[in-house]
């Protein structure tokens, strides 16, 4: 019975430790050798304790990102130290799943205990392995560095004004995108072609430096024909081969239907003479810094900028709006484009499949690592260890790792925590009865040495 008091006087202390599973003493007989005819020899009670591991506490609501709770079956994998765990260092097993960011940036549990899982390779994938340990890695979140992403795509909505009057250098043919272009415009010298329109697109680069890009409209004497160029601002952005001066990129005519549309058979016949001879393909590549001078028609970024070789697709044909030719004013409805600039980090999600994502200020999100559950065939049998984990026993079996979710592995629960499972009034109960049992005990005890006393009175 004093066992029992000691398990029942656990629980009720461990009543609000996060992930604590109860247990509780029992009792099993004792019977001695007896000899038939001789009476009865009383033996005695042994207590045992049994621990309730596979009972899974309720989940809770918890504080921060980084708090991790396990809907079914699975414990963590955790380490006591976060940096060169090899293969012939501990690993424990927990539920307690209070992680918080340390100074280097590890998960560490409130027992000062390190989660580990299963690091993202260098392509993005995660090689899971269920029975070697040496596979997993600390969880840093504190290594994520800023990322950033390269423009690869632009969808333009544009509207171009289709009764547009013709410009005094279109009418007396001086326009020449290479001797007299819109490129070449100044306002305050009077050289160059202004443009009838012109939009901007920003374009970030391959380390998130903002870009800009003009594409620049001028109404041709050709029914339903723009001429269009192509330029960066500023300028010194780019380094350009033979025919592209002041910054273009690209030079020719779009072209449109007569009902509005972007006429992409016209353009086609164009040829080398249509901004893009095909539309539904509009590419523009962009060298590297690094890369040999361009050649005649082509363009890399300036040497100065270090930026890497960059690819834009051109979405001009979209159902909901593209680039039109209508009796509107010119205008630009929406310029959507993917890529980021430079951001950093502000926030680590888990999700219920484990997967550590980093969120960044500027939108992007990248996955970093995915958390990994044991499994045991007999987890009532593991061994109990401090700060609230356990450790592997002959009786317990074997570990299987599992991603959260398969293989019967439970679910994460994102910003939760595993409640004790002691329930407080059945340990008070238990309590009680308990202590009847010890002073029922106790009594039988100075029963007996009454009983012996009056014996010697006898033979007094």
């Amino acid at each position: 019975n004093s066992a029992a008091l000691a398990a029942i006087s656990q629980n009720i202390a461990n009543v609000n430790t996060i992930g604590y599973k109860r247990s509780a003493a029992e009792f099993q007989t004792v019977v001695n050798s007896q000899t038939s005819g001789t009476g009865y020899s009383a033996g005695g009670v042994l207590a045992s304790a049994r621990h309730y591991t596979s009972q899974n506490g309720q989940l809770q609501r918890g504080s921060t990102s980084t708090d991790l709770g396990i809907s079914g079956n699975g414990f963590f994998v955790v380490t006591d130290k976060a940096e060169n765990v090899g293969v012939t260092d501990t690993r424990l097993f927990t539920r307690a799943g209070a992680f918080r960011v340390d100074n280097m940036g590890y998960l560490k549990n409130t027992a000062g205990l390190y989660l580990q899982g299963w690091p993202v390779d260098a392509n993005g994938d995660i090689a899971t392995d269920p029975s070697d340990l040496s596979r997993l890695r600390t969880i840093n979140v504190g290594s994520v560095g800023g990322t950033a992403e390269a423009t690869t795509r632009i969808q333009l909505n544009a509207n171009l004004r289709s009764s547009q009057a013709l410009s005094a250098a279109v009418q007396n043919g001086t326009y020449d995108p290479a001797t007299n272009s819109m490129d070449m415009w100044n306002a305050e010298t009077g050289t160059g072609v202004k443009a009838d329109f012109e939009l901007t697109v920003p374009v970030s680069d391959s380390k998130g430096g903002q870009r800009n890009i003009a594409i620049s409209f001028l109404k041709s004497d050709v029914p339903n024909q723009w001429y269009a160029e192509v330029r960066a601002i500023p300028a010194s952005d780019i380094e350009s081969g033979a025919g592209l001066t002041n910054g273009q990129i690209k030079t020719g005519i779009v072209a449109f239907t007569q009902d509005g549309r972007l006429d992409t058979a016209a353009m086609q016949a164009l040829g080398a003479a249509a901004l893009f001879d095909d539309p539904s393909a509009a590419v523009l590549t962009f060298g590297g810094s690094n890369s040999g001078a361009p050649a005649a028609g082509e363009f890399k970024w300036a040497e100065g900028l270090g930026i890497a070789e960059q690819t834009l697709n051109f979405d001009l044909t979209a159902a909901a709006g593209g680039l039109t030719q209508y009796d509107s004013a010119s205008v630009v409805q929406a310029t959507l484009t993917n890529g980021t600039a430079f951001g950093n980090l502000t926030d680590v999600k888990i999700d219920e499949r484990g997967f550590v994502t980093a969120i960044f200020d500027n939108g992007v999100m990248r996955r970093i690592a995915q958390v990994a559950l044991a499994t045991f065939p007999s987890p009532d049998n593991l061994i109990e260890t401090t700060g609230n984990a356990f450790r592997v026993s002959q009786a317990s079996g074997t570990f299987n790792l599992k991603a959260p979710g398969t293989g019967g592995a439970g679910l994460l629960g994102a910003r939760q925590l595993e409640a004790s499972t002691v329930d407080l009034s059945a340990e008070f109960t238990g309590m009680i009865t308990t202590q009847r049992a010890y002073s029922a005990a106790a009594k039988i005890i100075t029963t007996a040495d009454e009983m012996l006393a009056e014996l010697i009175n006898i033979k007094r």
